[in-house]
C-alpha cells in the first residue's frame, strides 16, 4: 500500500502521522506533501526520514490512499489531480462534503457508502459534526429522529494553529490580570484579535466561522452533514456554534426529539454500547483530548417535548474530529479488498 499525506506539516497533518503509526497502517510507501513553503523539510515517521514534496509541482502517480488535509481551496485544485492518477483521496476540508458524488463517511456510521466512489474522492465530516455523529445515529436507529438543537463548545484549535496562537498570546499578555474581566468588564487590551473578532481568552464568542445569512458556516455544515450522513435530508436541526477559550477538544450540547418513546436506561445502554463512544458521568474537553473516544454524559430526559433526550458530548477535535476519521475511512477501504 502506497499513501500519501498532503497537508502532512500543518495541524491535523501531523496528528494524521502520529496516528498512522499508532495503528501501523500498512504502509509501504508514504510520501508527504505540503505548500511550497514547506517543500524540502524532512519529517521523521518512525525510522523512516521523508522529505516533503511540492503539492503543486509533483507527479502523483503510484499512490494508492492520499490523506488530504490542506485546506479546501488546495483540495478543489489537487484532489481531482490526485485521484486522477488513480488514488483515492480522503479529504478532511469542506470541499466536496455535499458533492452528491462524494461519500461523506464516518465508518462507525455509513461506511457502506465506500461501495461506489464515482470520483475516486471521500469527505471527512466537519470536526463538530464528527463529535457526536455515532451518538445520534444510535438514537436515530433505535428510536427514530424528528430534531436537533443544539449549541457546541469549540475548542480553538479548530480554527487553526494561529487560533492557538491567538489564545495562548493573550493568556500569556493577560496574565492573572484575567480575573479583573469578570469584576470590572473588558479593561485589559489582550492583543492580536484577528483570528477571533472579540478577545478569546476569558472569553465565549457565539460566532464560530463567517456568517453566510443569519447562520455561521459552522451552523450550516452541522445541518447539511448530519442530513447527509444519517440519509434523513428534511431533518429539523437548529445549532448555535459557540468558540470557548479550550485548546482542544469540541464539546456540544444536545436537545434531540425522538420519534418514539423510550426507557432511559435502554438509552444508557445503546449509547454505551456504541463503537467509539465512552460514557461518563461529567463529558470534559479535557477527558476526550488525546484520545479516541466521544465521551457522552448528562444524559436525561428533555420533558419541553414528547419523546426527547438531552445529552453533552465531548471529543478531541484533531483526532476522532479529523485525523483519526480519515485514517479509519483508509482503514475500512483496505479491509473491502478494493486494493487487492
Amino acid at each position: 500500500m502506497n499513501f500519501a499525506i498532503f497537508g502532512a506539516t500543518g495541524q491535523v497533518g501531523q496528528v494524521m502521522r502520529s496516528i498512522a503509526l499508532e495503528r501501523n497502517l500498512p504502509i509501504d510507501e508514504l510520501r508527504f506533501f505540503a505548500s511550497p513553503r514547506s517543500a524540502g523539510k524532512t519529517l521523521q515517521f518512525g525510522s523512516r526520514v521523508i522529505t516533503v514534496e511540492n503539492s503543486y509541482e509533483a507527479d502523483f502517480s503510484g499512490i494508492d490512499i492520499a490523506l488530504f488535509s490542506n485546506g479546501a481551496s488546495a483540495s478543489l485544485e489537487l484532489a481531482p489531480k490526485v485521484a486522477m492518477a488513480g488514488a483515492i483521496v480522503v479529504d478532511n476540508s469542506s470541499a466536496w462534503r455535499m458533492d452528491p458524488q462524494v461519500p461523506l463517511v464516518v465508518p462507525e456510521v455509513n461506511a457502506a457508502e465506500l461501495a461506489k466512489i464515482p470520483k475516486n474522492i471521500v469527505a471527512n465530516p466537519n470536526c463538530t459534526t464528527m463529535v457526536c455523529m455515532s451518538t445520534i445515529n444510535t438514537l436515530a436507529t433505535n428510536f427514530g429522529l424528528l430534531r436537533i438543537v443544539g449549541s457546541t463548545y469549540q475548542a480553538v484549535s479548530g480554527a487553526g494553529i494561529t487560533g492557538v496562537d491567538e489564545l495562548a498570546n493573550q493568556l500569556e499578555r493577560g496574565g492573572n490580570r484575567l480575573r479583573e474581566l469578570t469584576f470590572y468588564g473588558n479593561c485589559l487590551e489582550l492583543g492580536d484579535t484577528s483570528q477571533f473578532e472579540e478577545p478569546i481568552a476569558g472569553n465565549v464568542i457565539p460566532k464560530a466561522g463567517k456568517f453566510v445569512d443569519d447562520e455561521t458556516v459552522e451552523e450550516h455544515k452541522f445541518r447539511d452533514e448530519a442530513r447527509k450522513i444519517l440519509s434523513l435530508p428534511d431533518l429539523r436541526v437548529s445549532m448555535t456554534c459557540v468558540r470557548v477559550p479550550v485548546f482542544t477538544g469540541h464539546s456540544i450540547a444536545l436537545n434531540i426529539e425522538l420519534e418514539s418513546d423510550f426507557e432511559l436506561e435502554q438509552v444508557r445502554k445503546l449509547i454505551k454500547e456504541t463503537n467509539g463512544v465512552v460514557v461518563t458521568e461529567v463529558p470534559t474537553p479535557q477527558k476526550a483530548a488525546g484520545n479516541d473516544e466521544n465521551y457522552v454524559g448528562r444524559i436525561r430526559r428533555d420533558n419541553t417535548v414528547a419523546n426527547g433526550v438531552s445529552l453533552f458530548i465531548s471529543g478531541d477535535n484533531l483526532r476522532k474530529g479529523a485525523a483519526l476519521n480519515a485514517i479509519q475511512i483508509a482503514e475500512a477501504l483496505i479491509d473491502s479488498g478494493r486494493f487487492t
